[in-house]
């Protein structure tokens, strides 16, 4: 269900900047060193694993936070682009209690193709393909010393920018990022967290 709205806001929002064209030339391609920044949510799927043998059924709840990417355009319509952002701190329910938290850094570097790239459309939709590294930090729990292990995982992404002069652009972006950590509590191996969430983007972007 989260999943599924989200996909929902981010086709809603583009068609409706497809909506929105325009015909003036503004020099979208090759060449282009950009960033975009804005306030990013990461909703991790509904059932995040059994811990412990069964004994706990994990439950990694959503978090919003500040993010940017940086990235260049190589070819009209090809480029690259890196996610990064603040750490994000997300609570972990067991059993429906929150009993544990974990902040995590989620840099995620992704191969973009833009279809209009190198006309004169102020609608620029994009796609991408490309891996996630995810560094845990600061885990607690109420039940002893938790700990989670990095995660390298594949990541896919839609987005679109809506340009408003050769440097401003509207963004909207979303990334589905596959992460899955091992866990320990003190020190024993207790089973794998299945994160997989989706982080979608809303800001600016700014071309130099």
């Amino acid at each position: 269900m989260r999943k599924s709205s989200l996909v929902s806001l981010l086709a809603g929002g583009l068609a409706a900047a497809t909506l929105m064209t325009s015909t003036q030339a503004l020099a979208y391609g090759a060449g282009d060193f950009f960033t975009r920044l804005g306030i990013a949510k990461v909703a991790p799927k509904s059932d995040n694993g059994s811990l412990a043998g069964g004994a706990f059924a994990a439950d990694v709840q959503d978090e919003n936070g500040f993010a940017f990417t940086l990235g260049y355009r190589f070819h009209d319509n090809l480029g690259v682009e890196l996610l990064a952002a603040l750490p994000f701190e997300h609570d972990i329910a067991l059993n429906g209690q929150n009993l544990a938290s974990t902040k995590h850094l989620p840099p995620t570097l992704t191969l973009q193709y833009y279809p209009l790239g190198g006309t004169d459309w102020r609608v620029q939709p994009y796609v991408g393909a490309g891996i996630n590294y995810t560094r845990f930090s600061s885990e607690s729990s109420a039940l002893g010393d938790l700990n989670l292990e990095s995660s390298w995982g594949a990541a896919g992404q839609l987005g679109v920018d809506l340009l408003i002069d050769e440097h401003w652009a509207l963004n909207a972006a979303a990334w589905y990022i596959d992460i899955d950590t091992d866990a320990s509590l003190d020190g024993t191996p207790i089973g794998t967290v299945s994160i997989d969430p989706w982080v979608v983007m809303g800001g600016i972007s700014f071309r130099y």
